[in-house]
């Protein structure tokens, strides 16, 4: 088994290697050049859009634009912001921050690629749902001849929902909340088991009410205490902003508990941890913005928004918070602890209690989106008649997370879901003409006044 999981393990970083990263950061370069930085030019737009203004209530979907983009977010904000930010300062230093900065910028373009794609060539079944997302674009857009990479992807989403959406995030709630309140695994797996099925039943017109409630009070939470600390330690920032742009280009010395990392390290770790936080390039927020009544170009646009409060904001006061109180040099402490120990040096055990209710949250909210996503998977593969199934399964995987020892399992799935970036930014790539000519006509209909407001 030893073997086996070290197999795994070899898997995983083969997966995420160079060649992944390099696909990652030039497509969002490519694609940030070739429409015209629309991260820049739409920002304003996609507010107005979220605020309810182009809220179309005739058009085909099942939720808002506002519930889309709360549910995209719910999948995307979660441990990756609290855990992964960690990670990345602790293994490539202060520098990581701007390269995690960089993949986050140029991932705003790739998302909205990806979701306006998704739109364009999503499915209305004869119920009205919406179901969309890469395979669907793949079916209804490409040559029959890339059918089976359709099938790919839709196998991969289906275990990647099992592992790095399901089984991961409910380990991590039940080991914080053990840590922190002594509440037994089994206990806490069985009661995020009942809230999941309460919620899934619903289905994606659930998730999204949840989501629109749940995504702004859990990220206000964070924000308020990370802002707290960045405040009693605000004549540090000026040298925290030097560490990170030096240490972006030049690597970092060790220091403390920090074993030092040459350049190449510190671009990796940014970039791999911005990815693996905002999801940006494996397309599955299109599988939750497909079910928004909407236009193709106006959900890019409103997608465009989730890397920007994913990894530029959420992410970035983990890092300042990880940064000014010098957690990331504490040897012996690593992940969400980390973290933990940077809200607790400043703001005491309700620092830590800030830290476990947002891990829990956030992992809660990761589980609820991306088990959508595994649906929309056995949809594509095997109908809608098996979505329940699907669900009793996934539920049951909620309670096996959190007693279990997953090291194997969640290796295998965190390699799998690396691999959906192929298909997706194949498929991206394949129909870039076509997504900038809808961009161009929804410009021009845009500044002569003809895109219709309902506010």
């Amino acid at each position: 088994m030893a073997a086996f999981e070290q197999l795994t393990a070899d898997f995983v970083g083969l997966v995420w290697g160079l060649p992944l990263i390099f696909i990652l950061i030039g497509s969002g370069i490519i694609f940030t050049i070739y429409f015209g930085f629309p991260q820049i030019r739409f920002f304003k737009h996609a507010i107005q859009i979220i605020s309810g203004k182009y809220d179309d209530p005739n058009e085909k979907g099942d939720i808002s634009h506002f519930q889309a983009l709360t549910t995209a977010l719910s999948a995307t904000v979660g441990l990756g912001n609290i855990a992964g930010v960690a990670v990345a300062v602790a293994l490539g230093g202060p520098g990581a921050v701007f390269w995690l900065w960089v993949a986050g910028f140029i991932g705003m373009t790739t998302k909205f690629t990806e979701v306006t794609l998704a739109l364009g060539h999503r499915d209305i079944s004869a119920d009205g749902h919406a179901h969309g997302g890469p395979m669907f674009v793949i079916k209804n857009a490409l040559p029959k001849k890339y059918m089976f990479m359709a099938w790919f992807y839709a196998f991969c989403v289906i275990l990647s929902s099992f592992g790095a959406g399901n089984m991961f995030q409910s380990n991590q709630m039940a080991s914080i909340l053990l840590s922190s309140a002594g509440i037994p695994t089994w206990a806490s797996g069985l009661a995020f088991c009942i809230l999941a099925a309460l919620i899934l039943v619903g289905g994606i017109k659930r998730i999204g009410k949840v989501t629109e409630k749940l995504v702004p009070a859990m990220i206000g939470v964070y924000f308020l205490g990370a802002i707290a600390i960045v405040l009693t330690k605000f004549s540090h920032i000026p040298d925290v902003f030097t560490s990170i742009f030096s240490g972006a280009f030049a690597g970092t010395a060790a220091v403390g508990g920090f074993a030092g990392a040459a350049i190449k390290d510190v671009v990796i770790m940014g970039v791999r941890r911005a990815s693996f936080s905002n999801e940006a390039g494996m397309g599955s927020a299109a599988m939750a913005h497909s079910a928004a009544k909407s236009t193709p170009i106006q959900e890019g646009i409103v997608a465009l928004l989730e890397p920007f409060v994913d990894t530029i904001i959420v992410c970035t006061i983990t890092a300042m918070a990880i940064l000014l109180t010098d957690s990331w040099q504490v040897a012996g402490i690593e992940g969400s602890e980390m973290t933990a120990h940077a809200f607790e040096s400043v703001l005491g055990g309700a620092g830590r209690w800030i830290v476990t209710l947002t891990v829990t949250l956030f992992a809660f909210s990761t589980i609820i989106s991306w088990s959508y996503y595994g649906e929309q998977g056995v949809t594509f593969l095997f109908g809608e008649k098996h979505i329940p199934t699907y669900r009793y399964v996934f539920i049951a995987f909620i309670f096996i997370g959190a007693i279990a020892k997953l090291n194997i399992v969640l290796n295998l799935s965190d390699g799998v879901y690396g691999l959906l970036v192929i298909p997706n930014i194949f498929a991206c790539y394949y129909l870039l003409k076509k997504v900038k000519s809808w961009l161009v006509e929804y410009q021009r209909k845009l500044n002569a006044g003809e895109i219709k407001t309902f506010k």
